[in-house]
Parts: C-alpha cells; sequence; structure tokens
C-alpha cells in the first residue's frame, strides 16, 4: 500500500483498516490446513488439476469411486507400485481415504509455519512457501484488500520479498515483488515463506573446470544426466515437451529442441506464462506459473529452460510446453553446479538473473 498516502491524510493503516471493515483476523484470510500433528500419520497432498479420480483399485480401468478437486489436502496411507502397471507409465499410486489415486496430479506437500524476517533488503530476498498453499492479496486506494488475480502460490515454489507490511489481518505479510512485472506485487502471511540462505544455493563443484561439465537429455528415456569430465555425477527423469503437430513452423514449438546448447540464464525464481492467473487464462490454454524455482534457460528464442515442477509429478513422460520439467530437488542441484555461478560468499544475491556463456547442454 502507499505509506504516503496514509502519512498525508494523518490516518494510520491500522484506522483506515477499522474504517474499511477490513481488520477481520487472521483466520478470514488463511487457508484452512490439517494441524501440523497430523503430517506424523504419512504424508500430505495437494490436488494440483482441475480433477482427480479415486478408483476402488490402484488401476487406471478400475470403477472411479470419487473425485478430488484441485488444492484439496489427501492424506497419503500407502505407495504403490502395481506389478501389472503398463510400460512407460508412472507406476506410482496412493492409497487414500475411499481408494486409490494415481500420483501424476498430486504434489506431495508439507505444513511449516515460519517466523518472519525483521526486516528486508531493498533489492530483494529469496523465500519459498513452506505450506500447501497460499493465498496472495493485493491492496488498492480504490478497493482496499483483495485477492490477487493470480490469488494462490504454491507449495516449494520461490519467491522474491521485497519488504514487510501490515498484511489485512493486522499482522506482518511479506511483500513479494513479481520477477515478470516488477509493477506487479502482493502480499501473503509471513509465517507461509521461509527464507533461503545463500549458503542454500551456494556453488557445487566450483573447482571442476567449466568446459569439463556437461548436461545430456535423453528425449527418447525422459532422463537427463550431468557429467563432470566423462564420470555421470548426477541422473534424474525429466519431462519433456509435447509435440503439437498442429502448429506451423512460425509458432513456438511446444516440443523440447533437439542440439547443442549452453546455459545462458538463470533465475531463482521465474514467473512463467501471463502476469493474469485465475481459471480463465487456463480454460483458454494458457498457464501462469509463479515462482517456477530454479531455472536454467537454455535455447533461444523460445526460451526454452530447465526448472522445478509443483503442479505435476508425473516424470518420465512428456508433460510441458517445451521447457524440461524437473523435481525441485534436482533441479536445485543443477542450479548450483552449473555456470555461471552465483557468488557464494555473497550475502545476499541481488541479482534477480545471472546470466553468460555457461554449462553445456545437449538435448537428443
Amino acid at each position: 500500500m502507499n505509506n504516503n498516502f496514509l502519512m498525508k491524510n494523518k490516518i494510520t493503516r491500522r484506522d483506515f483498516l477499522k474504517l474499511g471493515g477490513l481488520a477481520l483476523g487472521s483466520l478470514a484470510f488463511s487457508p484452512i490446513f490439517p494441524r501440523q500433528s497430523e503430517q506424523d500419520l504419512g504424508k500430505l497432498a495437494r490436488v494440483a488439476i482441475a480433477q482427480v479420480d479415486v478408483r476402488s483399485k490402484p488401476n487406471d480401468k478400475s470403477p472411479i469411486v470419487g473425485n478430488r478437486f484441485r488444492d484439496q489436502i489427501i492424506h497419503i496411507y500407502e505407495e504403490l507400485h502395481p506389478p501389472d502397471a503398463p510400460k512407460f507409465y508412472n507406476t506410482l499410486w496412493y492409497r487414500v481415504w475411499g481408494g486409490f489415486m494415481h500420483s501424476a496430479h498430486l504434489q506431495t506437500v508439507e505444513l511449516r509455519l515460519n517466523e518472519p524476517l525483521s526486516e528486508i533488503e531493498e533489492s530483494g530476498q529469496l523465500f519459498e512457501v513452506t505450506v500447501p498453499y497460499t493465498t496472495a492479496y493485493q491492496y488498492s486506494i480504490w478497493d482496499g484488500w483483495h485477492p490477487w488475480r493470480g490469488s494462490r502460490l504454491y507449495y516449494s515454489s520461490t519467491h522474491w520479498v521485497t519488504d514487510i507490511d501490515e498484511g489485512p489481518d493486522g499482522r506482518a505479510w511479506y511483500h513479494i515483488t513479481s520477477e515478470l512485472s516488477k509493477m506487479e506485487k502482493y502480499f501473503v502471511p509471513t509465517d507461509h515463506l521461509r527464507y533461503i540462505t545463500p549458503g542454500e544455493y551456494a556453488p557445487i563443484s566450483a573447482h571442476v573446470p567449466p568446459e569439463k561439465k556437461r548436461i545430456e537429455i535423453s528425449l527418447r528415456e525422459q532422463t537427463l544426466r550431468a557429467y563432470e569430465y566423462d564420470e555421470i555425477v548426477f541422473t534424474q527423469r525429466i519431462s519433456s515437451g509435447i509435440p503439437n503437430r498442429y502448429l506451423s513452423e512460425e509458432e513456438l514449438q511446444t516440443a523440447t529442441p533437439e542440439g547443442k546448447f549452453r546455459i545462458y540464464s538463470k533465475m531463482p525464481s521465474k514467473h512463467m506464462g501471463s502476469v493474469a492467473g485465475g481459471a480463465e487464462v487456463e480454460e483458454n490454454g494458457g498457464f501462469s506459473l509463479p515462482g517456477v524455482p530454479w531455472t536454467l534457460f537454455f535455447a533461444s528464442p523460445g526460451g526454452y529452460a530447465l526448472h522445478g515442477t509443483y503442479w505435476h509429478t508425473n516424470f518420465g513422460l512428456q508433460m510441458s510446453h517445451g521447457c524440461v520439467n524437473m523435481r525441485n530437488e534436482g533441479a536445485k542441484w543443477l542450479f548450483r553446479w552449473t555456470t555461471p555461478m552465483y557468488d557464494h560468499e555473497m550475502e545476499s544475491p541481488s541479482d534477480w538473473e545471472l546470466t553468460g556463456n555457461g554449462t553445456r547442454v545437449h538435448v537428443f
């Protein structure tokens, strides 16, 4: 909100909230999740798409006995890999209340609340969401507090916090500035975000000469391998782009491009897709993914990148619009391992993007 506006009119923030009838208490603005103690009963998962079926058995052909809908939180009682699963298939199923759900569109999550920082550096500091999702709010002198168009930020997504201020419930909320549009700003409760210290993404294997590192991505195997000299030091299943044969040659292709490239841009947080969120974006074939973590661009034009993923877990199968989807922990490892590298001696990196002629990437 505009502090100068409040000062000039001699109305405190708290007075303004009371006058507007918006000091409703924290429960009015916080999602209702399972209690933290319930995590001891097993894993939790968030439904990441509009609807996922519950089946009577861990099999796609078994009867549907229920449904779960976007952002519902599910208790996982057991993980299963049916022996009769078809080839080239994600075999992981979960036993849940009332039946079984395939894992492809369930994001395993945790519920961890955090103590806020007392102050934020002006250049911004990197944070990650540690609850299944948090609802973001914006403020204007015309509309007061209202949900941000994108509304929700999801578990393990990363964001640049640029300030700390009083939120709609009178408590401290972090002020996030969108990487995609610096004019796009929104607020979330401080206890829903965890500060990522620079040491957590300090360089790995910095002593290895840059030209002795390379990444190989097999589209046939849907597998990424990282090499130092000729030794594999990291491997992970990925999800590459789904080809669209109806696109013309002039249109941006959704298949991951093959060839030899280099990492040319690294961003620990990237808003992909439309600035605006909401169901209408998805309904029109678009997407809005704020806070995509550990992003490494390697092919241009088109902006194809390696990055973490919080909207599916169907690795080993093509799933993307052209990028290489990875598990977050793997993307973070690559972010630390590849060049160009962040200076590990920085107290708090101020560069939201790091560019250079970096690590080799071979896609075939």
